[in-house]
């Protein structure tokens, strides 16, 4: 059974989403933490509510990146996890913190990696005259917004989308695309060679959504 611990700093609906689909697709592991820099992270009621252990690391009580990171990592290895899954996390971590949890690190990012790292992404791809624009499921690496790539989504932009709407639109796939990674890392499913993610029995690491509501992996089997 594999040990799962959750970063949040606000209301962690890609964590509902796995903590939900573990429970319901009877996972070989559980949701043993959801850990959060800020106490009043809506997330935190969620888990609590499904028998999670809930921490508070508050990032402001602390002088240096480098003492947070610490005091992160120590609890979050109170809870000897198998993986560790940032779910809106809104902390850039040390180099040493990701080292320290290399290989079993992820992250999910509101656009089609490499484009748009960091902040304002749907803004961006809208400036940008992006015609699809996405999310992207990764391993973190000290370079923010960066990594191996697990899978991605794609989605259109539609004629008169702002960046609230497009979110939106992105923010569903997610929920879809962030359990599925997760069940396969801790299925094993997962191979990296070169820096270069696959699964092991070749299913679909694209999720298109070209007609809203009209979801489907890709290719077509």
């Amino acid at each position: 059974m594999k040990s799962i611990v959750i970063l949040i700093s606000g209301r962690g609906s890609n964590m509902e989403a796995i903590v939900e689909r573990c429970a319901a697709e009877g996972w070989p592991a559980r949701v043993a933490a959801v850990i959060a820099n800020r106490a009043d992270a809506e997330g935190l009621l969620f888990a609590a509510a499904h028998g999670i252990a809930t921490v508070v690391v508050e990032h402001r009580a602390f002088v240096t990146r480098d003492a947070f990171d610490s005091a992160l990592g120590a609890a979050i290895d109170a809870f000897a996890p198998d993986l560790v899954v940032l779910a809106g996390f809104m902390r850039i971590l040390g180099e040493g913190f990701v080292r320290r949890y290399e290989g079993r690190l992820l992250n999910i990012h509101p656009s089609l990696l490499p484009l748009f790292p960091g902040l304002r992404t749907h803004q961006c791809a809208i400036d940008a005259g992006c015609k699809l624009a996405g999310a992207t499921v990764h391993f973190v690496v000290p370079a923010v917004d960066h990594g191996p790539i697990v899978m991605q989504s794609v989605v259109p932009l539609l004629p008169g989308d702002d960046a609230d709407t497009l979110a939106a639109r992105v923010l569903v796939t997610e929920h879809e695309m962030y359990p599925r990674v997760v069940r396969w890392f801790v299925e094993g499913a997962l191979h990296m060679q070169g820096g270069v993610v696959r699964h092991t029995g070749a299913e679909a690491q694209l999720w298109v959504d070209l007609q809203p509501g009209a979801r489907t992996d890709w290719p077509p089997r």
